[in-house]
């Protein structure tokens, strides 16, 4: 997954103004933010065009775009709750993360930004972890620490806690569903006002917002997009935890599990990814027998999308109405895959991404992990 060396220009104030605009505007989600900064260059010049593209996708009514106001205020929020708001492409962006599909473009940081410059692991498991389990996570962590690794995890109950407990004095890295400022579970309202003090605490939802269902599975992935490992300690059948391990397979990250008792449902989860080929960690030795081999001193790069030098790539022009129709007859609610939308509908690439890019715009189709899209249907 890491690039080559190379040299990118941090956006400037106004570029990293509307780079959080973009973000916050009405269906343009993670990756909908990638497509449009690699066709127009800047986050700047792709806000001048979105009204133009929702109107070719079929939207009506008139798409919301946050007022830079607004914009300069979530950011006055931040700092006003002791943090501050990263946007993709600034230098204490994490750079493993600014690698994967879909990276956050705006995250709320609160504590220390050297913690992404070293090897890391994510850490999950089981909210309602057995005794063993949090114990030996603790001790797992604590390991690692000593050898030099930051742990990750989401700040659950049970197996996170146990993370972010054993790594604190070390080295460690909480990812809230919520906004950076809101504490869940109630529970750990100690641990993170340590994490945030002598940690990273990041979120990529704005401040205030309160942890919701959906906020989860956007969370996992960016646990998992921090490291080079995600090792799970327990985790059932349908586990969230399981969800962070396809996350980090999907990213070209390593996936670890420790094995545990066919008796117990708590580990079903995790016994399974061993099944399927993940590392079997039994100590943190073996953990850091897998990252050296896998270069983890090795500084990523930023990729070139995010690079404001050279020229933007030069967008498609008007496309057939009839090409449109046909690409999006093809959708339905069950994602499929791009590729296999351009092999369905036999037009270029170029043409693809562009019907794509003005119909989730328009609100007629939504993006998914895997480079998948799927059709949107809204009420009447």
């Amino acid at each position: 997954m890491a690039r080559g060396h190379q040299t990118t220009a941090a956006p400037d104030a106004a570029e990293r103004l509307a780079r959080l605009r973009l973000i916050r505007t009405e269906n343009v989600g993670p990756v909908t933010f990638q497509h449009l900064l690699a066709r127009f260059g800047s986050a700047q010049i792709a806000l001048e065009h979105l009204p133009d593209l929702a109107r070719r996708g079929g939207r009506r009514a008139k798409l919301k775009i946050p007022a830079p106001a607004d914009a300069e205020k979530e950011i006055a929020a931040n700092e006003q709750a002791g943090g501050r708001l990263l946007v993709i492409g600034e230098p204490d962006y994490p750079a493993m993360l600014a690698q994967i599909e879909g990276a956050p473009a705006a995250i709320s940081l609160f504590g220390h930004p050297y913690l992404f410059l070293e090897p890391a692991v994510s850490i999950v498991g089981a909210r309602n972890a057995s005794g063993n389990a949090v114990r030996f996570t603790e001790k797992l962590a604590r390991d690692l620490g000593a050898h030099g690794i930051v742990v990750v995890s989401g700040l659950a109950r049970g197996i996170d806690t146990a993370a972010h407990t054993g790594s604190i004095e070390s080295g460690t890295v909480a990812v809230v569903a919520g906004g950076a400022d809101i504490v869940y579970p109630p529970e750990n309202a100690a641990l993170h006002a340590r994490i945030a003090a002598e940690g990273a605490l990041i979120a990529e939802a704005p401040i205030g917002t309160r942890p919701l269902a959906r906020h989860f599975p956007a969370r996992n992935r960016i646990i998992a997009g921090l490291t080079r490992a995600t090792l799970v300690v327990e985790a059932a059948k349908r586990s969230g935890s399981l969800i962070t391990a396809r996350f980090a397979a999907d990213q070209g990250r390593e996936v670890c599990a420790v094995p545990g008792s066919p008796m117990d449902p708590r580990c079903a989860g995790s016994n399974g990814l061993l099944r399927d080929g993940a590392h079997l960690i039994e100590r943190a030795d073996d953990v850091v027998s897998l990252l050296l081999r896998g270069g983890v001193r090795e500084e990523p790069a930023l990729p070139d999308l995010f690079s404001m030098s050279g020229a933007p790539p030069h967008p498609t022009g008007e496309i057939d109405e009839k090409a449109r129709i046909r690409l999006l007859s093809i959708l339905d609610a069950t994602p499929l895959a791009v590729d296999e939308i351009i092999r369905q509908c036999q037009l270029s690439p170029p043409v693809v991404l562009t019907i794509l890019l003005e119909a989730e715009l328009a609100g007629e189709a939504e993006r998914h992990p895997g480079n998948r899209v799927a059709r949107r249907y809204n009420p009447p």
